[in-house]
C-alpha cells in the first residue's frame, strides 16, 4: 500500500515541477525522497485513527476482532493492488479513495451494510466534484493574473520585479498553512502544542513577508538588458517562477508524506492494536516508529520504481505546462487543501492537483488540454472506489477461509 502511494500520489507534488522541465525526472524524485520521507517518518503522527477517517463502525467488531485484522488486511491488499495497477497505466488516482473504498467494501459485504457510514462516503463522492472545481478556479484566476500583470506586457521583467515578490508572499502564506495544518499537526498533537488559528495564521503571514523580502532583494540584483528581446525578457521571468515552483513542491511533498502515510499505515496501525490490546479495538491506535518506517520507506520505493508514470500523465499529458503555469497549479492546490481542511470537506490531493492543471489548460481555451487524458482520468476516478471495494471483499473472504478456525 505505502509502495502504491508512493507510485501514485507523489506525483501530485513532483508532477508538475517535471512537465514544466523545472526539475529533471531524476532530480524530482531526488527531492521528493528526501522531502516525502521525512514528512512520512518525523512527522506522520504517533497516533492515528485506527478506523480510517471514521468510515466504520468499531461497535460492529465487538466480540470479532479477527474480522477486524482480516478486513483491515484485506483493505491494504486491494488498494495497494489498485493503486499499483493505476500508476502502471499513468492513472493519477486517490489514496485515499483507494483504501476507503476498501474498507467500506469488506465492512457492507463482511460484516454489515450498518457497519458502514454512508453519509461520510457520500461526502467523500461528493468531494470529487468541489475540489478540482475550486483548485481549477484558482489557477485559472492565478494564470490570467500573471498574463495580465507580467508576461502580456511590453516589459515582463520590469513587471515582475514588481509584481513577482506579491506570489512570492502568497506562496511562503500558502506553504507555511500547509506545513503547519498538514505537515506539522501530528508532531504539535504528539508534544501538546495547541496553536489557535489566529496564531498559524501570524505565522503564516510573517513567514510570507519574509520570503517576499528575501525574493525582492534578489530579482533587485538580476540585470536584464532593457533592449534585450522579449523572448529573453519571458525566459528571465520564468526563471524566477522555476524557483518559486521548487519551493512549492518541497512543501507539498512534506506535507503530503506527513498526511498520506496514514493510509497505509493506519490499518496496519490497527491491526497491531487489536492484537496487542488482547482484542480490545480502541478509537485510536499508538503508532509504533517501526510501523512509520515501513510506511516511509514504501512511499520513497514506490516513488523510485513507478512514480514517473502519473508524474508523466499530470506534467505533461494534460495540457502544455511552463514554469508559471506550474507554479499557478501548484500554488492553487495548496491553497485548496487548506480551504477544504478549513471547512471540514474531505480532500484527494490528486484530484485537487488535477482539477488546478485543467483551470491552467482552460485559461488557455479548452483546445489546450488533451480531452482523451482528461475523460480517462476521470473514469478511473468513478471506478476506485468499487475496485477497492470488490477486491477488497475477495480478499476478505479469502483470509477468513485460510485463518478461520
Amino acid at each position: 500500500m505505502a509502495f502504491g502511494v508512493g507510485a501514485n500520489d507523489v506525483a501530485n507534488a513532483m508532477g508538475t515541477s517535471v512537465g514544466a522541465k523545472a526539475l529533471t525526472l531524476k532530480q524530482a524524485i531526488f527531492v521528493a525522497a528526501i522531502f516525502e520521507f521525512a514528512g512520512a517518518y518525523l512527522a506522520g503522527g504517533q497516533v492515528t485513527q485506527t478506523i480510517r477517517k471514521g468510515i466504520i463502525d468499531s461497535a460492529y467488531f465487538e466480540g470479532t476482532p479477527e474480522l477486524l485484522i482480516f478486513g483491515m488486511m484485506a483493505a491494504l491488499l486491494a488498494a495497494g493492488v489498485w493503486l499499483v495497477l493505476a500508476s502502471k497505466f499513468g492513472w493519477p488516482v486517490s489514496t485515499t479513495h483507494s483504501i476507503i473504498g476498501a474498507i467500506v467494501g469488506f465492512a457492507a459485504v463482511g460484516v454489515s451494510v450498518d457497519a458502514v457510514s454512508w453519509g461520510k462516503v457520500g461526502s467523500i463522492v461528493g468531494s470529487w466534484v468541489i475540489t478540482p472545481f475550486i483548485a481549477g478556479a484558482i489557477a485559472f484566476l492565478i494564470v490570467m493574473s500573471v498574463q495580465k500583470l507580467i508576461l502580456n506586457r511590453s516589459n515582463p521583467f520590469a513587471m515582475a520585479k514588481r509584481y513577482v515578490p506579491f506570489y512570492m508572499f502568497l506562496t511562503g502564506f500558502v506553504m507555511a498553512l500547509v506545513t503547519i495544518m498538514k505537515g506539522l499537526k501530528h508532531i504539535f498533537q504528539d508534544h501538546d502544542i495547541n496553536l489557535s488559528m489566529t496564531e498559524t495564521y501570524l505565522i503564516a503571514i510573517a513567514f510570507g513577508a519574509l520570503i517576499a523580502i528575501i525574493g525582492a532583494v534578489i530579482i533587485s540584483r538580476i540585470k536584464v538588458e532593457e533592449e534585450a528581446d522579449k523572448d529573453y525578457h519571458f525566459y528571465s521571468v520564468e526563471k524566477v517562477f522555476t524557483i518559486l515552483m521548487i519551493v512549492t513542491a518541497c512543501g507539498m511533498a512534506f506535507a503530503h508524506g506527513s498526511n498520506d502515510v496514514a493510509n497505509a499505515i493506519g490499518p496496519l496501525a490497527a491491526i497491531v492494536s487489536v492484537i496487542q490490546n488482547g482484542g480490545d479495538i480502541g478509537a485510536k491506535a499508538v503508532v509504533d516508529p517501526r510501523i512509520l518506517l515501513v510506511g516511509a520507506i514504501g512511499i520513497v520505493i514506490g516513488l523510485i520504481v513507478l512514480g514517473s508514470r502519473v508524474m508523466a500523465t499530470i506534467g505533461q499529458k494534460i495540457t502544455h505546462l511552463t514554469p508559471s503555469r506550474g507554479f499557478a497549479a501548484e500554488l492553487a492546490a495548496a491553497s485548496t487543501v487548506i480551504i477544504a481542511s478549513g471547512a471540514g470537506l474531505p480532500i484527494s490531493t490528486t484530484q485537487t492537483l488535477v482539477g488546478a492543471v485543467l483551470g491552467v489548460g482552460m485559461a488557455r481555451g479548452i483546445a489546450a488540454l488533451n480531452l482523451g487524458v482528461v475523460r480517462n482520468i476521470l473514469v478511473s476516478w468513478v471506478v476506485t472506489l468499487p475496485a477497492g471495494a470488490i477486491l477488497s471483499v475477495i480478499f476478505f473472504f479469502i483470509f477468513k477461509a485460510l485463518f478461520s478456525f
